[in-house]
């Protein structure tokens, strides 16, 4: 029998892992040493929370956040 792993795409830099599940984010994020403040975690077309538990077959994206502002001039 086959065993399953949730598909994870990293993004900057770009990396593709298999982690076994299931799984909640919270512990993704440990497992990864990722600051959960700093990435989001979509899985389909959905952003998910910590909270949320991710399964074997999931296929994830985490992004850092991206945060700024417009330029100003006076």
């Amino acid at each position: 029998m086959m065993k399953s792993s949730m598909k994870i795409h990293l993004s900057h830099p770009t990396k593709e892992i298999e982690i076994k599940g299931p799984k909640h984010v919270r512990d993704l994020f440990t497992e990864l040493h990722l600051i959960p403040e700093a990435y989001l975690v979509i899985r389909g077309q959905d952003l998910v929370t910590e909270d949320e538990l991710l399964a074997d077959t999931d296929i994830i994206e985490i992004r850092p956040v991206i945060s700024g502002g417009s330029e100003r001039t006076s």
